[in-house]
């Protein structure tokens, strides 16, 4: 399902770029691309750190 999603958010954000008039614009997109990919990775990580019960990132905590 998480692939869905991907897809349906980069069909969003290639709507939004075609819209973008200016530079500054296709910047806030991809700041705002950035933002959620992060967030992405960080819950990823989590979930696979409660799997695995292993520290993957170093931060000292699973999970």
């Amino acid at each position: 399902m998480g692939i869905f999603f991907d897809l349906m958010q980069q069909d969003e954000l290639e709507k939004q770029q075609a819209q973008a008039d200016t530079l500054e614009d296709r910047v806030e997109i991809l700041e705002q691309e950035l933002q959620k990919t992060r967030a992405l990775l960080i819950k990823t990580l989590q979930v696979l750190e409660t799997h695995v019960g292993k520290d993957i990132d170093g931060d000292g905590k699973t999970g």
